[in-house]
């Protein structure tokens, strides 16, 4: 039988199904073709475009205590946060020391608290994307984990740690500069205006906790360069400590250290002053 003698087949009508397959193939594709469809998503070995020569690295910082309990397991992001803190702040302090030669000390000291602090390592983490890929309990998961301001932090410091400790501070230093002082002003006047001791005393009223209580409790070095050790109290406790070349310098940090303690817990972020390009 030739083609042009066979009788058509009557056109069926498009189904519920079929016409669902269609459109998720039309978004599916369109999706492919969006900017964002290759880069949004971490794969196994990479994040915020840099790749990991050991994915076992960036697995850890991603691996909330919760999880690895779950799995029996306990390798979590902690170690590498720590680590994450300290490559955080000196690429941030050396930063600040070459843009502001003019900048004291306390400027400096000042200006590092404005942007290494928990409100400001949520807001970039959650501007990347990152409580997408924390690995969580099904439990801390649905209690919001992937949003709470305490694990985002720490989790952007431990991807920090574990980039160091992968590609050195050369690609730690990369990596900071894109995603974090790219997009900060730390020449905006506001930002040498912090206030922690300010900003502590307002939160413990507004929480009904007391007044804060500050107190030397150690002084060491010659009169000309004495470094003193302050720790802030209230309701009979020790909530932060806090080191620095004069008395008011050193209560700043301690009064800093206890907001991000007393934040934490309540999930809130800290340092209001930190200003956004």
């Amino acid at each position: 039988m030739g083609f042009s003698d066979r009788t058509p087949e009557p056109r069926r009508a498009p189904t519920a199904r079929t016409t669902k397959e269609h459109q998720m193939s039309f978004w599916s594709k369109l999706w492919r073709r969006l900017p964002h469809a290759s880069t949004g998503r971490p794969q196994a070995d990479s994040i915020f475009g840099y790749r990991f020569r050991d994915p076992g690295l960036l697995r850890e910082a991603l691996t909330h205590r919760s999880h690895a309990n779950t799995n029996n397991s306990s390798v979590t992001y902690e170690r590498l946060e720590f680590l994450g803190d300290s490559v955080l702040g000196l690429v941030v302090a050396k930063a600040l020391f070459l843009e502001h030669p003019d900048y004291s000390e306390g400027e400096l000291t000042k200006a590092k608290a404005s942007l290494v602090n928990v409100k400001t390592l949520t807001k970039v983490a959650r501007r990347e994307r990152l409580g997408e890929f924390i690995h969580l309990s099904p439990e801390e998961d649905r209690a919001g984990g992937r949003q709470r301001s305490s694990i985002l932090s720490d989790v952007l410091e431990a991807v920090i740690g574990a980039v160091y400790l992968d590609g050195g501070i050369d690609a730690a230093t990369d990596l900071i500069q894109r995603i974090v002082l790219d997009h900060f002003d730390s020449n905006d006047s506001r930002i040498m205006n912090v206030n922690f001791k300010g900003d502590l005393l307002e939160y413990l009223q507004g929480q009904g906790q007391g007044l804060p209580r500050y107190e030397v409790i150690n002084e060491t070095g010659p009169d000309h360069e004495k470094v003193f050790t302050v720790a802030v109290h209230t309701n009979g406790r020790v909530i932060g400590h806090g080191v620095g070349t004069n008395k008011k310098d050193a209560e700043q940090q301690a009064a800093r250290e206890a907001l991000e303690a007393l934040r934490g817990e309540q999930d809130e972020p800290v340092n209001s002053h930190s200003v956004p390009r």
